[in-house]
């Protein structure tokens, strides 16, 4: 469904990401942890669009994603939720989550997207007419992912979706995305709970200062004695 091949960015002059490629296959759940500032998030922008990367490629069901304007990205069926959140604070939970449907298939399926949002967060379907931003951290982060779901993406890229949550909230958020999964949605996450992320995974990277140093089933990355010593504390 998803490949990069040897993706590289450069902000100023310095590189971010060098030479990364990485394949996602249809209805797999694909890792990508590494300390702060390895690229994880840069990859996430290439791929949406917001960042131009100086060289390599980015292929989604055969087309060429570089040759594509990023507005036009998201009727391909890929949803970005970004990290931060970053919900449109002024506006109601469900202005938010129209504003997901924004692409053709998203219109066409917003009853049924709704409904789903509604079964996995209920939360949502209490405050639908409050603002975004007078949610909590988690809400606004199930709003986030809701705004992704409302759009029928094909492929739902998830950038640390955990962040800044108390950890109890940020154990609902994972067992929904594995919900997700489960149900046969494609998912890429990128995730700073490694432990989460690797052992839910069906195939996982690990990037460091911009390059993938390590990949692999989840089960060869947690029996990865690095993995288990650097990233796992065992």
């Amino acid at each position: 469904m998803l490949s990069v091949e040897s993706l590289s960015v450069a902000y100023g002059g310095l590189t971010a990401l060098s030479e990364v490629s990485l394949n996602v296959g249809a209805g797999q759940f694909v890792s990508i942890v590494g300390p702060n500032g390895a690229g994880k998030t840069t990859l996430f922008k290439a791929i949406s669009g917001t960042v131009k990367p100086a060289g390599g490629r980015i292929r989604f069901d055969d087309r060429d994603l570089l040759a594509v304007e990023p507005s036009e990205r998201a009727h391909f069926g890929i949803a970005h939720v970004p990290e931060g959140r970053q919900v449109f604070a002024s506006m109601t939970v469900m202005e938010n989550l129209e504003m997901g449907a924004y692409p053709q298939t998203g219109r066409s399926d917003w009853q049924r997207n709704l409904d789903r949002i509604f079964a996995l967060f209920p939360i949502l379907a209490e405050r639908r007419a409050q603002a975004a931003g007078t949610l909590s951290g988690g809400e606004q982060q199930m709003l986030a992912i809701g705004r992704g779901i409302a759009s029928s993406p094909r492929l739902l890229m998830l950038d640390e979706p955990s962040m800044g949550l108390a950890p109890v909230v940020a154990d609902l958020i994972f067992e929904r995305v594995v919900e997700l999964h489960r149900d046969g949605m494609t998912i890429l996450l990128v995730e700073q709970r490694v432990a989460e992320a690797v052992q839910s995974c069906d195939f996982g990277y690990v990037l460091e200062t911009g390059r993938v140093v390590l990949s692999g089933t989840h089960q060869a990355l947690l029996a990865n004695d690095r993995i288990r010593s650097v990233y796992l504390g065992m």
